[in-house]
């Protein structure tokens, strides 16, 4: 089984019944019943902490287009779903803007020929993670010789 980030791509017949998630090193861990597959909005909202309105907002931009509906037209989430939240969580964590994430749920849903893009926009937002990673590092080194300047700055008796 190859790794593939199709957890939100119609599911064709012959796709893993995991969606390659399992495989995944970032795969999600959601305190999830045992044998469930059918959430509402509000368990949804429960479980990820994200708002009705951003799930709503996630379906309206396409960033999540196809949620499974009751006989009643209620949303019913699935555990793919919420693979597919906790993704996109990681991805709004990166800085990714909007656009770029909803091009990317756009090239999982159109198949295994976008995997040279899908790498590409990761590859570009993995160069602007690791860049911030070293401005912190640096914002941190100039935080520690502060504290540490301050620290032999104090009369023994207030270190205390």
């Amino acid at each position: 089984m190859t790794v593939t980030d199709t957890t939100y791509a119609p599911h064709p017949p012959d796709a893993p019944a995991d969606g390659g998630v399992a495989n995944c090193a970032a795969a999600p861990v959601h305190p999830r019943p045992d044998g469930r597959d059918h959430y509402t909005i509000s368990e949804v909202v429960a479980l990820t902490g994200l708002t009705a309105y951003t799930l709503r907002w996630y379906e309206r931009i396409g960033l999540m287009p196809h949620v499974d509906r009751s006989h009643t037209g209620q949303r019913r989430y699935s555990n793919r779903d919420l693979d597919w939240l906790h993704l996109v969580g990681k991805l709004r964590l990166t800085g990714m803007p909007v656009a770029d994430m909803v091009r990317y749920a756009e090239l999982v849903r159109e198949g295994e020929h976008t995997f040279a893009e899908r790498r590409h926009l990761l590859e570009a937002t993995r160069v602007d993670v690791l860049s911030r990673i070293a401005e912190l590092q640096d914002t941190l080194t100039v935080l520690d010789y502060k504290i540490s300047t301050y620290t032999d700055a104090e009369p023994a008796s207030e270190r205390a």
